[in-house]
């Protein structure tokens, strides 16, 4: 029952039937393609292209691809290795404060198991459902003037980076992984005279690093491509990512030129999830072999 489908073994060893999945899928796969990178492609094409060549025939710019020169002109003209610096600064600060309040959380309800992480998990969980916009105002509020004493953190990193961290997917996520490691390997830190910080560090910390890569990734991509709060909170033209200036630049660059600070832009994620998507995916995918 498990070869159970539409066609039997049999049928999909004829020639005529395996010539024809062959073609399904390669045209399946053709078009998850140009869907998928299509449009990063035609980006390219047009930062390379005209910008007069780009609005006449926008299909045609695959065929002109030769002024390197707007990609000197985004970084001569426009600030843009100061924005991405402050985008790497919010991206990475984001990333560090997601893995410590994910890991620690996790470690509490996972490895310490006091009578209160039923709750806590609990609490965790039901934050996913609820909507981000409900908790703008509340938040913005919150950074603005912290729990009424008057010190506000707007036009500082730490308005990005704090809310990062109250991240409840990680904390699920990390959570789940650390139920998964055996629990002997706990008791025997304990009998060795491991407390609390030196069993985090020494046990659960080296096998939970996949997972943790993997909530570092994600919460770096997510912070990199994020508008609406840095937007809010970063209000200091100095301090604002790349994603808060995009729109100025649009109304001061040729557009062409925008095309490829839009390329810059895109290209450090894109490589960021190309070169670890591989190890770290693998790593946690492996997790949910381990038994409790």
């Amino acid at each position: 029952m498990s070869d159970a489908g539409i066609l039997t073994p049999a049928e999909r060893r004829r020639p005529a039937t395996a010539i024809g999945l062959a073609v399904v899928h390669g045209a399946v796969l053709l078009g998850l393609a140009i869907a998928g990178l299509g449009p990063l492609l035609w980006l390219v094409a047009a930062s390379l292209g005209n910008t007069q060549d780009v609005l006449r025939d926008p299909l045609g710019v695959f065929t002109r691809m030769t002024e390197w020169q707007h990609y000197v002109d985004a970084f001569r003209g426009v600030d843009t290795a100061r924005l991405l610096l402050n985008t790497v600064l919010v991206a990475g600060g984001s990333a560090i404060v997601t893995v410590v309040v994910a890991l620690s959380a996790g470690y509490v309800i996972a490895i310490m198991r006091p009578r209160w992480a039923p709750a806590l998990s609990g609490a965790v969980l039901a934050t996913i459902f609820l909507p981000a916009v409900v908790s703008l105002v509340p938040l913005y509020l919150t950074v603005v003037d912290m729990f009424g004493t008057g010190l506000s953190l707007q036009n500082t990193f730490w308005a990005v980076w704090l809310p990062a961290g109250a991240n409840a997917f990680a904390v699920v996520l990390v959570t789940g992984f650390l139920r998964a490691i055996p629990r002997e390997l706990i008791e025997a830190a304990q009998i060795d005279g491991a407390g609390p910080l030196r069993t985090m560090w020494s046990v659960v910390l080296p096998l939970a690093r996949p997972i943790l890569g993997v909530v570092a990734l994600l919460a770096a991509i997510g912070a990199w491509k994020d508008y609406l709060w840095p937007s809010l909170v970063l209000t200091d033209p100095l301090l604002r990512p790349i994603s808060v200036a995009l729109p100025a630049l649009e109304r001061t660059n040729d557009l062409a030129t925008f095309f490829a600070i839009l390329v810059v832009a895109s290209i450090v994620p894109i490589v960021l999830f190309v070169v670890f998507q591989r190890p770290l995916l693998a790593n946690a995918g492996l997790s949910a072999g381990i038994k409790d």
